[in-house]
């Protein structure tokens, strides 16, 4: 498994436009706490980028020998609101962008079925470029539920169209994330995201879904006891033979900085992965 850090890790958790640090700061950061990997969003570099931008961000990430195991190309899509599924009927860009910083992989946003004739004109654009369209297991999406994961990428019927497999936002939405779940969507599984909470009705942040209700919870490190069991999570990535990104996305919590939340959580998920 290659080890990724999110740039979510200088973002602020509710406000993901603004990076607290440069990314050439950020790529000497994760590669002093031993991530192999970023993955790039839109408030480090985007579509929204100017070539200037653009070219600097890839010569940064170039000298740091880190790769880029996936981007998110705009704010609608980070924002998984209404205009996140635009970019599957403009995926240009994105691709462009993609192939500029050496990245394999581009997050969509499906929210309704409708978007699913683009999404396979999109998948088919990018498997031109040998470029891989993903979703993440998402509130407020297609991508909620197990059923409707797996529902909505039969439909889709893409091999380069696939799964961010994000154990907390399932857990949100009520389901299983263990390893029944991942059997059963392991060939879709092209990423994995983590992020940790304690789900409790007075948590501090309450999100809304569409097959639970809004659920609260308190966000708290992922190398911290008490959220989601990781053990179980490794155990089930390892038992389907999973060797892709397991990217560190989320940011960092309060007491803690950018660094000490890195090296935090990449000491303990190396633990898990070895």
């Amino acid at each position: 498994m290659q080890l990724s850090l999110s740039v979510r890790i200088a973002e602020e958790f509710m406000s993901k436009e603004n990076a607290s640090m440069p990314l050439c700061e950020l790529t000497s950061l994760a590669s002093r706490c031993g991530y192999e990997a970023l993955c790039m969003r839109a408030s480090q570099v985007g579509v929204h980028s100017d070539p200037e931008q653009v070219t600097g961000a890839a010569a940064c990430i170039a000298e740091s020998g880190l790769e880029v195991s996936m981007i998110t190309g705009d704010f609608d899509t980070v924002y998984n609101n209404d205009n996140g599924p635009s970019a599957l009927s403009n995926i240009s860009p994105y691709l462009e962008l993609a192939q500029q910083l050496g990245a394999r992989r581009i997050r969509v946003a499906l929210k309704k079925e409708s978007d699913i004739a683009n999404a396979q004109l999109a998948a088919d654009e990018a498997a031109k470029r040998n470029i891989e369209l993903v979703h993440q297991c998402h509130t407020l999406s297609l991508f909620e539920t197990v059923d409707g994961i797996e529902r909505t990428l039969k439909s889709i019927d893409r091999p380069n169209f696939g799964l961010v497999y994000e154990p907390a936002n399932l857990e949100i939405c009520n389901q299983d994330y263990g390893l029944s779940t991942l059997e059963r969507l392991s060939k879709w599984i092209f990423n994995v995201y983590l992020q940790n909470q304690i789900l409790k009705p007075t948590g501090s942040v309450t999100l809304p879904t569409r097959c639970n209700g809004d659920v609260s919870f308190d966000l708290i490190s992922i190398h911290t006891s008490g959220g989601v069991n990781y053990d179980n999570v490794f155990s089930g990535l390892k038992s389907i033979g999973y060797e892709g990104p397991v990217t560190v996305h989320q940011s960092a919590q309060p007491g803690e900085t950018p660094e000490e939340s890195a090296k935090g959580t990449a000491d303990f998920l190396r633990r898990l992965i070895n």
